[in-house]
């Protein structure tokens, strides 16, 4: 069990390293054919410099070449996405055993969760960044989760037996519906703020969550995304760093709630229930 998460995690800095390289080179708009080089020297780096999170260290967080500084995201994105890993596989398969990992429905679903983990990462740096969700980001996110959501309610027939789930085809319902109704809540916002409270990739990127989560996990991720987000922008504004009227990419915040939903929204919708059953 210990050799399955540690080659989880391992595949999750190496993820997490290419994601880095992936941001970068949307910004540029360079090719991700090309070998990588350090942005203020431009020399080519080796193997020994892209090892995630180790060169960092053994580099001291500096270029080997012009020693400039390296930015703190390439080693907390390596970190942050090997822990995601570990997170999507142990949800994937709270009870772990060998006939559990080699099933083929069970590593689809794994592969599924963990591409589109890599696509919130990206839509979280790059909106964090530029404040912006890039087009060539956010649609192939959803073709893959309308494809993989579709594809479920044949019980991954095309490839065995071509059977119809009834279970699965009112999950798949529940997420078309939980997207179309995030994505014009949004799309009412953008509309009545005229662009000036969210923006579009804001309204793609809530259909593609309710797409992923369903009903009612998606309602679990807007609210941590909007309360999340108040208590950040009321902190940055308190310390000086944001006024009142200045710009918060709300993107990362989606992408946040995204995963607490995924991984504890069914909780928190039975703690809340509970609660709201308790006689005052």
């Amino acid at each position: 069990m210990v050799f399955y998460y540690l080659i989880i995690f391992v595949f999750g800095l190496i993820a997490g390293s290419f994601l880095n390289c992936l941001v970068y080179r949307l910004e540029t708009g360079q090719r991700m054919t090309k070998r990588s080089y350090c942005p203020y020297c431009r020399n080519k780096l080796s193997w020994q410099d892209l090892i995630p999170v180790l060169s960092f260290i053994i580099l001291k967080g500096k270029c080997r070449y012009c020693h400039k500084k390296i930015s703190l995201q390439y080693p907390l994105v390596d970190l942050s996405k090997g822990l995601l890993f570990l997170l999507i596989f142990n949800f994937q398969f709270p009870v772990f055993n060998e006939f559990s990992i080699v099933n083929f429905q069970n590593l689809i679903n794994l592969c599924f969760m963990l591409c589109v983990s890599c696509f919130m990462i990206v839509i979280f740096l790059y909106d964090l960044k530029h404040y912006i969700i890039p087009d060539k980001v956010i649609y192939p996110a959803i073709a893959i989760t309308f494809l993989y959501q579709s594809f479920r309610v044949l019980n991954f027939g095309f490839l065995s037996d071509f059977s119809f789930r009834t279970l699965d085809f009112e999950t798949w319902t529940s997420s078309l519906l939980a997207g179309i109704i995030a994505c014009l809540f949004f799309l009412t916002i953008v509309v009545i703020s005229q662009g000036k409270w969210m923006g579009m990739g804001d309204v793609k990127l809530a259909f593609l969550m309710g797409l992923f989560l369903g009903f009612p996990n998606i309602l679990v991720a807007l609210f941590f995304a909007f309360f999340i987000g108040a208590i950040i922008g009321i902190g940055l504004i308190a310390v000086k760093k944001k006024a009142l009227k200045s710009e918060l990419p709300f993107g990362p915040f989606l992408v946040i709630g995204t995963f607490i939903a995924l991984f504890w929204g069914e909780r928190i919708i039975n703690w809340y229930l509970g609660l709201c059953s308790v006689p005052f």
